[in-house]
């Protein structure tokens, strides 16, 4: 298995002689560790002695502690190391100027999952447009995309729909590492900030995070294993509905399901083409948290056999249209408030273009939707040409 280092080590290998005496910042989450567990706060305070002076943490809370979407961290103080943590997902967002006031450079050293809709990306850009207004330079430490980097699916969302759940025209499974993000929203769209990234050594576009070596450590709460982050770009649709994304249960997003659900009946239904590289194992489960909770609910398990051949977003949105034509009476959508938007509804905000929901609704094929998504992914597909480090 090829060995891949992250960014936080290459940083570490050879610590820039200019950091020397800089207050030093760092936004990370339990994901942020070395090859062997060690978490990044204590290898960046022992390579810059006295020189880390504050912590800030995305959604899920500093220790990845809070379960679902909308449940707010207060800013705290780390007891290993006696440090002030920020909360980026409680009273704001965005740092505050107060919030960077005790630090000249931020570093990022967070795992992203490789889909639009997580929010650990978008945390990165309000840091990032904070730092351009406050004159602090960013320093992102790179770290592999889970799901790999060569292949991308889905349609660019509509900047109408923009929320914290996507701000710019990307796709649902957009293809690039947290580093090279960080590039894009820079240039392409625009932040202008001192921007540095510290690339990977070791990593190749088609690697999936299991071929990288690398230990996992779940970088939210309901995405524990590579094989829940491998399906989250089609899974996560369901939190727009009643379905259940398997929250509340062990194998969040790798199952999914609802009481009313026939699994029979529903993979008849199926385009047989939406299923390449997966098998939908039928299951039952009772989430204990959640949707349903306490409910038995039929659905299925995806087992990926061929990772080149799997497209999550098309699958699970030929999943989405099946169950919707065959129970149009239990289906429900969910309703706002979703990710801080109280008046869109929210599977609006997931699929990123009103325009998705209402071909699924019409009947219309999963191929000739995605037939239509073809000339914006190969204007995205130009556009990061630039920003690749791979």
């Amino acid at each position: 298995m090829r060995e891949v280092k992250t960014g936080l080590e290459v940083f570490l290998d050879a610590p820039p002689e200019a950091m020397r005496g800089k207050r030093l910042g760092l936004l990370c989450n339990p994901a942020s560790v070395d090859s062997r567990y060690t978490h990044a706060r204590h290898r960046i305070a022992e390579a810059f002695c006295g020189q880390l002076a504050a912590l800030y943490s995305p959604q899920h809370g500093f220790y990845a502690e809070k379960q679902d979407n909308m449940i707010e961290s207060d800013h705290g103080k780390d007891p290993a190391t006696g440090l002030p943590v920020f909360s980026l997902y409680g009273e704001t967002r965005q740092p505050t100027r107060a919030m960077l006031d005790p630090v000249d450079i931020l570093l990022v050293d967070l795992q992203d999952v490789g889909t639009r809709v997580y929010t650990f990306i978008y945390t990165l850009s309000y840091c990032m447009e904070a730092a351009r207004q406050t004159g602090k330079k960013v320093i992102v430490l790179d770290r592999p995309n889970p799901v790999g980097g060569s292949r991308i699916e889905g349609n660019l969302l509509n900047t109408d729909f923009s929320s914290f759940v996507g701000r710019y025209p990307i796709p649902m499974r957009h293809g690039l590492t947290i580093g090279e993000l960080a590039i894009l929203f820079n240039t392409a769209f625009g932040i202008g900030c001192d921007l540095e990234v510290v690339a990977m050594q070791g990593w190749k576009r088609e690697m999936t995070f299991e071929r990288t070596g690398l230990p996992w450590v779940a970088p939210s709460p309901n995405l524990p294993t590579p094989a829940s982050a491998l399906v989250y770009p089609g899974q996560v649709i369901w939190e727009g509905t009643n379905i259940s994304e398997g929250r509340g249960t062990t194998q969040p997003f790798e199952i999914f399901g609802a009481p009313f659900i026939s699994c029979d009946r529903l993979l008849q239904t199926m385009d047989d083409r939406l299923l390449q590289g997966v098998v939908l194992r039928p299951v039952v489960f009772e989430p204990t948290a959640n949707k349903w909770s306490d409910r038995p609910c039929r659905g299925f398990q995806i087992h990926v056999t061929d990772e080149a051949l799997y497209s999550p977003y098309a699958l699970s949105l030929g999943l989405y249209q099946a169950i919707y034509r065959l129970y149009p009476e239990a289906f429900a959508y969910k309703q706002p408030p979703y990710e801080y938007e109280f008046t869109r509804l929210p599977m609006d905000l997931i699929l990123g273009d009103v325009e998705i929901r209402s071909q699924i609704e019409a009947g219309r094929p999963i191929a000739q939707i995605a037939a239509q998504w073809a000339n914006g992914l190969s204007a995205y597909e130009k556009m990061i040409r630039k920003v690749k480090l791979y």
